[in-house]
């Protein structure tokens, strides 16, 4: 009973293979494997092997995609906020998203004279989908408020990462390299007349440079507009020492406004 259990099994795993195509166990002529190395070092005959490979097996590789190539025409294409939001919600090339709640967008007034640009939501931003909330929210809106701004009435807001990270070391440059034409198109559409960079990423996708402390207090040239870098309310609430230089910057856009 036993033999004849392994016999049908055998018998099925034989026909298994023979429809996969393996129709023979050896090639009627020898193999030479050290023709095959020789063959294989040299490229065109590893294309040409490839390829068989490919045609005798079926598969085939999937092209490569340039997603930043992707981002930029999505972005050019948008020919208003709403479009952009829109082009930014259909882009799946980014990792961020599929670990993301919601996508965050923007927040305060469009068309406003000051726009800020921060780096990521954090796990309540991303909730709420808004750049900044909670006590970032809260701080944020008391040096706006310290030089006569508000989201209500005179900024806008958003980020260059519209999705949260999935952990602390920040985005990948791919990933900065991604949103950079979408936070370009966000600048061109919202129109405003300073920049405000909160942070090492949003200099980084914005300035092509790094270094907060460095930056800061110092401005700078994007997009055509001036641009001041500025420590982000979350470095203020960890290093309330640093309020001094915020104040110094506050002031500065202040003056640039007037």
């Amino acid at each position: 009973m036993e033999s004849a259990q392994h016999y049908w099994a055998a018998r099925a795993a034989l026909e298994w293979q023979v429809e996969l195509g393996a129709d023979e166990a050896l090639s009627e002529r020898p193999v030479n494997r050290f023709e095959l190395v020789e063959k294989v070092k040299a490229k065109p005959a590893a294309a040409k092997a490839e390829a068989a490979l490919h045609v005798q097996t079926g598969y085939v590789q999937a092209p490569k995609i340039d997603a930043v190539a992707e981002a930029r025409t999505a972005a050019e294409q948008a020919q208003d906020l709403g479009q952009l939001r829109a082009a930014l919600e259909r882009f799946e090339h980014c990792e961020l998203k599929r670990g993301a709640r919601n996508l965050v967008f923007a927040d305060g007034v469009p068309g406003a004279r000051v726009m800020i640009l921060g780096e990521a939501p954090d796990r309540e931003g991303d909730r709420e989908g808004k750049p900044f909330v909670g006590q970032s929210a809260a701080l944020l809106g008391k040096m706006l408020g310290a030089i006569g701004l508000s989201l209500e009435e005179s900024v806008y807001v958003s980020t260059v990462m519209p999705w949260r990270l999935l952990n602390q070391s920040g985005p990948s440059p791919d990933e900065v390299a991604m949103m950079r034409p979408f936070v370009a198109r966000h600048v061109a559409l919202a129109k405003p007349d300073i920049l405000i960079l909160m942070g090492n990423i949003a200099c980084d996708a914005v300035l092509g440079q790094r270094g907060i402390t460095r930056l800061r207090g110092t401005w700078g040239e994007a997009f055509g507009l001036p641009a001041m870098p500025m420590f982000p309310p979350e470095t203020l609430m960890r290093q309330p020492e640093l309020k001094r230089a915020a104040w110094a910057d506050l002031l500065e856009i202040k003056a640039r406004l007037a």
